[in-house]
């Protein structure tokens, strides 16, 4: 297994980690240290790629489990958001579902030989919704236990909270973006499910 792929495979094992801090109150500055793994695992989405191109390493298994990896660590910080009350689940909904279709558009190809990498609209889309979580974060950090802001400082939440909500908007619109331009570009493969 190549470098990119290790790293790909780190990403998705970082996961379970990322988890555990995002939803234990009682470890100590389980934010912070959420914070951190997200920041880790998604700088291994830079890397993987940029490695696998530059070295000539790219590699079927890196195309498929690269945008699946990068799907599994995004909606693990976007469930979390609708448990500890950070998103409405409908938006949530609207973002796996293009989701499901993205993947079972690429499996339905996989199952003829083509493999479909992502697209810019798509690695757009990942890049906001990764912005998106690490600044939700970041405030539910300062907010719950970074003892720097009080968490009932209403005006301060109000504040960080603003971007967070422009952010979460912006990912739903280049969601909906991509996944329309993925179903577009890749419709012959949709014509060969009839």
């Amino acid at each position: 297994m190549n470098l990119p792929n290790k790293l790909t495979v780190l990403r998705m094992a970082l996961v379970p980690v990322f988890l555990v801090f995002m939803l234990s109150n009682g470890i100590p500055q389980n934010y912070l240290w959420a914070l951190i793994i997200f920041v880790i695992a998604s700088l291994t989405d830079l890397l993987d790629g940029q490695i696998a191109r530059k070295r000539g390493l790219v590699t079927d298994f890196g195309k498929f489990m690269d945008p699946l990896a990068d799907k599994i660590l995004v909606m693990a910080g976007m469930i979390c958001f609708v448990e500890l009350g950070y998103a409405p689940a409908f938006v949530i909904v609207i973002i796996l579902a293009r989701e499901f279709l993205v993947t079972s558009l690429r499996l339905v190809a996989a199952g003829s030989g083509i493999v479909i990498a992502a697209d810019k609209w798509g690695k757009y889309k990942t890049v906001c919704q990764m912005i998106w979580i690490i600044y939700t974060i970041l405030v539910m950090w300062l907010l719950m236990n970074s003892g720097l802001v009080s968490p009932s400082d209403q005006g301060m939440w109000v504040t960080l909270r603003l971007p967070a909500d422009v952010l979460m908007w912006l990912s739903v619109a280049l969601t909906v973006i991509s996944g329309v331009n993925y179903v577009w570009k890749n419709r012959g493969c949709i014509n060969t499910m009839q």
